[in-house]
């Protein structure tokens, strides 16, 4: 290959991320190489970057970043038909083993073989050459941009959530959380057909532009107490009937219990603290379900039709856009909080 610059974003320790080059891969059996395009910026990114770790993964070696992705392919390895050099894709980022139970029930997300982008010891995307497998690459209709292709991996996880909480027409969906993952989700219950959707956050900022996406009211928690953030929430639009907990903080976990509708389903999608102080009676006389997410399997065609279709606009996130070469000033911008999305054209040099 005549270009051989594959310029990674390498991270050796908390604080510490390195441009790098490394050497372009070799596509195998059922692979494709591929000219990354667009990586998006995750939260579990900035973790990384900013302590080292993220829940129960640590990083112990150095990891390139990077996992939510659109690229070109450029070579095709052996068994590989359906896509051609040239052609434009978004990548799933989780590769499972295909052969356990898990996988061949349907949630290979679940998958104790996983092998996920930017997750260690896995390397992720922030290069410019990657290989992976053809099959976990989805193809991008010629109307969609390599910006929209890297937004699947967000919407996937929004899609699973709200399949998860069961929301559909004439739900009641509160969003806890106006972070990425709490605005899109927003666009996916929208387009499943909620009657009415309630976001809370600490940050006015973040539910006036959650508004915008088509929230239906915005509640701001700032020095509230948990009862007194769901009598907001019931107040501005009835006892929610699902919910996504998209924070993280184990206070929007209890306020949503405390809204709750009888036989209301929340999903978990933000990870809180090991052991949450739950109110069990409270979610037992409501028969309140707690369901776990981890990822998402088999969301991607779903994420890519509400795209294609223009059901979800999911480009109007990107708040900033950065270079490779600037990966270090588009951490700065997604941990300060200013930013919804971050967007790093891999494709572009500076």
């Amino acid at each position: 290959m005549a270009d051989c610059d594959n310029l990674s974003a390498v991270l050796h320790r908390a604080l510490d991320l390195r441009l790098e080059q490394r050497p372009i891969p070799e596509p195998g059996p059922g692979e494709v190489l591929l000219r990354v395009l667009c990586v998006g910026i995750c939260g579990s990114d900035v973790h990384y970057w900013n302590h080292g770790r993220t829940a129960r993964f640590v990083v112990e070696s150095p990891l390139v970043l990077g996992h939510e992705t659109a690229a070109q392919v450029v070579r095709c390895g052996p068994d590989v038909s359906h896509l051609q050099p040239g052609t434009v894709v978004a990548l799933e980022p989780g590769v499972p083993c295909r052969r356990c139970s898990l996988c061949r029930g349907g949630r290979y997300n679940l998958c104790p073989r996983m092998r996920f982008h930017a997750t260690p010891p896995v390397d992720g995307t922030l290069t410019r050459y990657f290989v992976h497998p053809a099959d976990f690459c989805f193809r991008l209709p010629d109307h969609m941009s390599a910006e929209d292709g890297a937004l699947l991996e967000p919407l996937a996880v929004a899609v699973h959530s709200c399949r998860r909480a069961r929301v559909g027409p004439q739900s009641r969906v509160l969003v806890t959380g106006a972070g990425p993952i709490g605005q899109v989700s927003v666009l996916v219950a929208k387009a499943m057909g909620a009657t009415h959707i309630c976001i809370t956050d600490i940050n006015e900022g973040r539910l006036q532009f959650a508004r915008k996406l088509g929230a239906d009211s915005a509640v701001c928690v700032a020095g509230m107490g948990v009862e007194e953030a769901a009598a907001a929430v019931v107040a501005a639009g009835g006892p929610p009937t699902a919910a996504l907990e998209c924070s993280g903080a184990d206070s929007s976990l209890v306020t949503a219990i405390h809204a709750a509708d009888a036989g209301c389903v929340i999903a978990t999608v933000g990870r809180g603290s090991l052991e949450p102080l739950l109110p069990v009676p409270l979610l037992t006389a409501k028969e309140v379900e707690i369901c776990g997410i981890f990822r998402y399997a088999n969301c991607y065609p779903a994420a890519l039709a509400l795209l294609a279709s223009g059901a979800v606009n999911a480009r109007q996130l990107i708040s900033h856009r950065f270079t490779l070469e600037e990966v270090e000033e588009a951490f700065q911008a997604a941990k300060s909080g200013v930013a919804i999305k971050v967007m790093i054209k891999v494709g572009e040099k500076s």
